[in-house]
This record gives C-alpha cells, sequence and structure tokens, in this order.
C-alpha cells in the first residue's frame, strides 16, 4: 500500500497515515495486520481499489473490478465505488450490462474497438464548461526508498548475500593486508630512522674539511699526471697529498650567525628537527662525593688511565685537527652523555624504569642497557668498582700472566643505584688566588676533599632501560644521562666566577702568571721575570715556586681565549657545534634543502663568511629503504587489483541472476507508478548495498588478520611490527567496493528498467 507513495515521493509519516485511511475507506481497517495470502478475493479487491485511491488520483481506470467476484461481493465493490464517483471521475470496464445500468451515469458501448453508443455524447456545449487544470508531476522514487526494498531482497537470502559479498572481498583483504604491512613496516623504519638520526644528527662543526676530498686524498684516487713509461717507479705522495687537502679544504662555519638564523623563530630547519643542540668546548667535572679512601673523578672518565691510554685519548680530543672532523674523529671515552631535549622521543626510545625524568639542572638518570644490565666500564666510570682492580689487571696482561675469568656478576637493587649522587666542580674551582697569582691546586688533596665537600650536589633521580626497539639504533649502552640545563648551569656559573671575572677585566694580563700575554714575535722567547716577581717568589716554598715556574713557562703558549676556555668561560651565543637532529629522513633532506636555501640568501646579501659548509656522513643511510618497500606496495597492490576487478564482475552477474528472479517484483513496480528509472535505481542501490558489505567485510576481515601477523613476525624476527590499515585507505578502499560493484550493476539494472510491464507481470 505505501509503496505507490513512497513513488510520489511522500514522507514516511504521511504514507503511513493515508495507507491507513484508504483502506478505511474501503472497509479494511480492521484487517490491517494481515498477510495478502490470509485475505478473501472481495479483500484483496478492495485492497486494490484502496491502493488506487491512496495517490488521490482525479481519474480511476477499473479494469473488470467485478470479474472475479461473486454477486454479492460485486455489489458491495461497486457500492464503494459508487461512492467514490461522488468526488473523483471513475472509468470501468465491465461486461456486466446490468451493473453498468444500475450504476453508472454515462455507458459508452464499444464493439471490436468502434464506439456504437454513448448515453451522453460530448456536445459543443461541453467546450464552453470551465476547464479543470489537472494534475501534473512526475513521480519519482528516492534512492532510501531501492536501498531498503534492496535490503528486503537481499534479507531473504542471506546465505547467497553472505557469499557474494565475502567474495567480492577477497580483492579489499588483499588490497588492504598489503598496505597493513606496508605501513607497519614503514612505521617501523620510520621509528628506525627518527632512532638513527638521533645518534647520527647533521653535524656542523665550526672549523670543518670537506670529507669528500679527504677520502678521495686518503684512498689515491686522485689521478696523477705522473706515469711509468720512463722506466722509474715513482712515488704516489697519498700523504702529503692528504695534508695539502686538510690545509686546503678546511672551512670555517659562522655559527654564531646561524644560531641567530635557528632561534629567530619559524624555519624550515626547526620546523622538521626533534631538537637542535649546541656544542661547546666543555667539560663538566663530577667527583664521587666520598674522598675517605681518596679522590674518584667519575667525569671526564679516568678508566682508560688504568690501560695507559688516558693521555694519548685527550691528546686526539684536544687536538686542533679532531676539531675538524667532529665526533667521526674523536674517541669518546665518558658516560655521561646529555640526553635531546626532546622528552617525547626520549620516551620512545627509553622506558622509566624507577623514579622519574630529570625536572632540574642537578637531576640525572641512569642508563641501563636493554637488557636491564649496566656493563663494568659503567661501573668503574661511577666508583662503584676500584678502577686499581682494573689496573692491576692490566699490569699482570702485560706481564703475560694469565686473568682468571671472573664468573661472578655484580648486582645492585634500584634502590642502590637511586642513592647514587656526585659533586659538581667548575674548572675555576681548580684554582687559589695566592700572592697575586691563581695557583693549580689539583694535586692538593686535602684542597680538593674540602672542594668536593663543600661542591654542588647532582642527584640520580631515574633509571632507565634502552627500548627494544630502538637498541639498534643509538649509540646509548649505558651510563648517565643529564639534560642541557646542567650543561647551561655549569657554563653561567663558570662565567660568574672570580677568576673569570678578573681574567675579563684584564684582557692583556695572564691571570695564571701576572704576565701579559705575550705577543706572536716575543712566544719564542724566554720569560724574564720582574724584580717584583722575583720578591715575591723569595716568600713562596719550593712547591709553590714549582708550580708557578711551571705556569711561567706555559705563559708563551698562552692567549686571552685559551685561558678563558681553560676556565669554561664559554660564551653561549658561539657554539663549537650545532647538531640538527632530524624527524626522518625525508625531514632530513628538507633541512638540506634549507641549509642551502640559508647559504643562498648570504650569498645574495654578500655575506659568504656565514655560508654553512659541512658533511652529511649518514646521508645515504637506509635512504633507498622507503622506496624500495613503496614500490613492492604497489606492485602487490597491481597485483591484487585484477582479483578486485574480478570480484566487481561477479557481482554483476548475481546482479543480473537477481534481475531475472525480480522479474514479477519489476512487473508490480511499473504497474504502481515506478519509471525505468526507478526500477534501474532499485538494482544499482542492491550492488551499492553489495559493495558496501564486501567493502566493511574486507576491512573487518583484515583487521582480524593483523593480529595474527604482528605475533607471526614478531616471532619470526624478534621485531614488533604493528600492521595495521590506515583509517583513510580503509574509507577509500569501502568507497572504491562499492563504487566497482555499482559500476558492474549498471548493465544488469539498464536491462531490468527495459522490461516490459506486462509481460513482467505475467511472469512466474
Amino acid at each position: 500500500m505505501e509503496l505507490a507513495l513512497t513513488i510520489s515521493g511522500v514522507s514516511r509519516k504521511e504514507r503511513k497515515q493515508r495507507a491507513i485511511q484508504a483502506l478505511e475507506d474501503v472497509g479494511l481497517k480492521e484487517q490491517i495486520h494481515k498477510k495478502p495470502n490470509q485475505l478473501s478475493g472481495g479483500q484483496m479487491q478492495r485492497v486494490a481499489i484502496a491502493r488506487a485511491l491512496v495517490n488521490n488520483p482525479d481519474i480511476i481506470l477499473a479494469d473488470e473490478p467485478t470479474g472475479a467476484l461473486d454477486t454479492k461481493t460485486s455489489r458491495q465493490i461497486m457500492e464503494i465505488l459508487k461512492e467514490i464517483a461522488k468526488n473523483k471521475l471513475i472509468v470501468m470496464v465491465t461486461h456486466n450490462p446490468e451493473l453498468a445500468q444500475e450504476y453508472s451515469t454515462r455507458i459508452v458501448k464499444i464493439l471490436d474497438g468502434v464506439i456504437t453508443d454513448d448515453s451522453k455524447p460530448f456536445t459543443e456545449q461541453d467546450k464552453k464548461t470551465e476547464k479543470v487544470q489537472a494534475k501534473n508531476g512526475r513521480t519519482s522514487m528516492k534512492f532510501f526508498t531501492a536501498l531498503r526494498l534492496s535490503l528486503n531482497n537481499l534479507m531473504t537470502k542471506k546465505g547467497r548475500t553472505l557469499l557474494t559479498s565475502f567474495a567480492g572481498s577477497i580483492g579489499i583483504i588483499g588490497i588492504a593486508l598489503i598496505l597493513a604491512i606496508s605501513t607497519g613496516v614503514q612505521n617501523y623504519i620510520n621509528k628506525v630512522e627518527e632512532d638513527t638520526l638521533s645518534s647520527y644528527p647533521i653535524t656542523i662543526q665550526e672549523t670543518s674539511i670537506d670529507m669528500s676530498a679527504m677520502m678521495a686524498s686518503m684512498m689515491g684516487t686522485e689521478s696523477s699526471n705522473q706515469n711509468s713509461e720512463d722506466g722509474k717507479v715513482h712515488s704516489a705522495d697519498i700523504m702529503n697529498e692528504m695534508i695539502t687537502t686538510l690545509s686546503n679544504k678546511k672551512e670555517s662555519n659562522n655559527l654564531e650567525e646561524l644560531k641567530k638564523y635557528l632561534e629567530d623563530g619559524n624555519n624550515e630547519i626547526t620546523n622538521n628537527s626533534n631538537s637542535i643542540e649546541y656544542g661547546y668546548n666543555l667539560k663538566i667535572n663530577l667527583y664521587k662525593p666520598n674522598t675517605e679512601n681518596g679522590i674518584v673523578k667519575v667525569n671526564p672518565s679516568t678508566v682508560m688511565n688504568a690501560f695507559g691510554m688516558g693521555d694519548m685519548i685527550e691528546a686526539q680530543n684536544n687536538s686542533s685537527v679532531a676539531s675538524m672532523f667532529g665526533d667521526t674523529m674523536m674517541t669518546n671515552t665518558d658516560i655521561w652523555i646529555e640526553m635531546l631535549n626532546n622528552t617525547k622521543l626520549l620516551e620512545t626510545q627509553f622506558d622509566l624504569v624507577k623514579g622519574n625524568w630529570p625536572k632540574a639542572y642537578n637531576e640525572v638518570v641512569l642508563i641501563l642497557k636493554e637488557d636491564g644490565r649496566i656493563d663494568d666500564y659503567t661501573l668503574y666510570s661511577l666508583g662503584l668498582k676500584n678502577q686499581e682492580e682494573l689496573e692491576e689487571k692490566w699490569k699482570a696482561v702485560e706481564k703475560g700472566e694469565k686473568i682468571e675469568e671472573n664468573q661472578e656478576s655484580t648486582s645492585y637493587t634500584y634502590d642502590e643505584l637511586m642513592n647514587l649522587s656526585f659533586k659538581l666542580l667548575l674548572n675555576s674551582d681548580y684554582y687559589k688566588k695566592e700572592n697575586g697569582l691563581w695557583l693549580n691546586q689539583k694535586d692538593d688533596e686535602q684542597y680538593m676533599k674540602d672542594k668536593i665537600a663543600s661542591a654542588e650536589e647532582i642527584k640520580v633521580v631515574g633509571i632507565i632501560k634502552q627500548n627494544e626497539q630502538s637498541v639498534a639504533s643509538t649509540s646509548v649502552t649505558s651510563g648517565i644521562g643529564y639534560t642541557k640545563d646542567l650543561k647551561e648551569h655549569v657554563i653561567k656559573k663558570s662565567n660568574e666566577a672570580e677568576i673569570v671575572k678578573e681574567q675579563k677585566e684584564k684582557p692583556e694580563i695572564n691571570v695564571f702568571s701576572g704576565l701579559e700575554f705575550p705577543k706572536e714575535e716575543e712566544k719564542d722567547k724566554m720569560v724574564n721575570l720582574s724584580n717584583e716577581q722575583k720578591m715575591a717568589m723569595s716568600k713562596l716554598s719550593s712547591e709553590e715556586i714549582a708550580k708557578m715556574m711551571e705556569t711561567y713557562t706555559a705563559n708563551k703558549d698562552a692567549s686571552y681565549d685559551k685561558n678563558l676556555e681553560t676556565l669554561a668561560a664559554i660564551d653561549m651565543e658561539k657554539p663549537k657545534s650545532i647538531s640538527i637532529y632530524p624527524k626522518n629522513f625525508e625531514a632530513k633532506d628538507k633541512i638540506a634543502d634549507a641549509i642551502e636555501a640559508y647559504n643562498q640568501k648570504q650569498k645574495d646579501e654578500q655575506k659568504e663568511a656565514n655560508v654553512i659548509n659541512y658533511t652529511d656522513m649518514v646521508g645515504i643511510m637506509m635512504k633507498s629503504v622507503s622506496q624500495i618497500i613503496d614500490t613492492i606496495s604497489y606492485v602487490l597492490i597491481a597485483f591484487v587489483a585484477i582479483s578486485l576487478i574480478v570480484s566487481s564482475i561477479m557481482i554483476g552477474i548475481i546482479t543480473y541472476i537477481s534481475v531475472l528472479e525480480r522479474t514479477k517484483e519489476i512487473g508490480i513496480l511499473r504497474a504502481i507508478g515506478a519509471s525505468k528509472r526507478d526500477i534501474s535505481r532499485v538494482f544499482n542501490a542492491e550492488t551499492f548495498i553489495l559493495g558496501l558489505i564486501s567493502g566493511l567485510l574486507g576491512i573487518g576481515i583484515t583487521i582480524l588478520l593483523t593480529i595474527p601477523i604482528n605475533s607471526m613476525i614478531y616471532n619470526l624476527t624478534g621485531v614488533v611490527v604493528t600492521t595495521m590499515v590506515p583509517p583513510l585507505a580503509g574509507v577509500i578502499l569501502v568507497i572504491i567496493s562499492m563504487l566497482l560493484t555499482m559500476v558492474a550493476g549498471l548493465i544488469p539494472s539498464k536491462m531490468a528498467s527495459k522490461k516490459d510491464p506486462v509481460e513482467a507481470l505475467r511472469s512466474e
């Protein structure tokens, strides 16, 4: 009953009201809830009349309304039509002349298609009567109605619908699985890239060298003009060329200007970086607070002294050449590490085992290995193990003695490690002013113990452990992690020291010797003492005189800048290096482009001295991995897309079968006013539903499959790769599924719309 109204575009609420009213008008109000097979022939005929009335037509065509009814029922139907005829025009075809004579107001007799008689013929006078405007408008079925009809049809064949949808989802499952796995692998690669670049940043040194030219010289790949055709053996001057290259390719970077640029505000370098760290020539001096059994320096580490290598390593790291190469040449033996100024990134690389992350400059964390252990090098450095034992073992090795392997490992509780603390000494704390001169007191044990006792305390507030997924790409094994606040605090306090202030007030006088800094031409001459200095020396002890003479001798190489560097009086606006930690390799490329743009700007402004030169040593690391993953994913998707197209064609075939099965329904819909477009819309709605179910089913199955896939990957590789369908990709795949199935159903739906309604009604 309501179906005819839906084609006319009547709202659902009004449809129900009008259907009930129409049934009430034909006396079937009490039969509303009965099914068609529960009605008698007369009741069915009344329903047909009600269906004709429900759309409130101006004309009703009744073809033999009483042809299959008995006399009593026929008269009941005719009474209903008579009542309706008071407001409507009813044109009835009947072979019963008695009914026609009794109920009609005009009888037109037809024989073999020709009018033989008319009881009220049309006259010229009738033409003059006022014309009544007929209703005009085209009926149209809403797509939602078409969806409901198609859904009802699909629900009557649940098994076939489910199997069809599953078959259609196979292509979606294939593509979604590829996307899920590639997304998981790509996320893992991004994590590795981020962790790798947190250990190997783009580092720009104040003084740098072209590493590519340097490597070419060292490998002897430069072409030579010499040849061996003269019968002589010529030397390949690799070492000379290397030294020449080292001299000619040495470049300086104005890091002060670059730092201003980075800190001024929004730029591509900072936008694509996890962190930007500024390096200075600074050593943070830390000691074990308990000096009863002697003074133990924990940073810089003195462990290598036990092997007799401490001075050699320090000389290498302090050389001017080493500064050109940066971290690639320097041997870092310290276990105190400045952590990135990015807590969010650190929390992805390390798990907090105990305590909390540092919140102040004097708070640090103890870093454990990924398995929760701490290496003995760290224990020796921190003074938890006695370095003298290590030195004795090394001496035994030098003598050729056999060292027994220690089977027992030392263990510590978290509480014991959380109780660790250290004392901070500034470089200026080593010097004491006596008789107007600042003398180095490092060798004065009592002085050092007193300084350590009164020094600031640095406390371990947390214990962190390397994350298993980050261990392959982080350079940290175990040690102590501190924040940039400690570095900045040391620099600030160092600049406030009395000796530093005195040196800055008298930049021409060496505070360690009391002498003027020698000019360049005087550096090779012996230092002569003044009479006043000789008088002052007479009052000193032999040890103090020895210290002072040592200072005087060193004065020939002294300078104002070197003294400030010795005292850690650092200008924070002039870093010695800048380390840029890109978010990933794509961001690293953007940073490289941004540095090029910065250089171009400096050239345009004729500030060539500000141009930055650096060598990207990790630029090729893992650069092509992402491209390989993407290429493989695209190829696999192309193959699986074929199955998706095949599935769509299959759904088109299923839709055609549905057209054949629903031929009678097509005839009924056409009979109650449905247009060809409406019929086509019904079957398009069916393919739309099948495509939607296929897409959702495919994505749902894929999500379930990712659970065992993640487990299998972890069991096979030991790597946590979280495969997942990207939400946007999932939505797009569902839309693609619907579009493909609708395209596949266009031909069957067009065939359905072209079916003859009379023939469709006659089909069984």
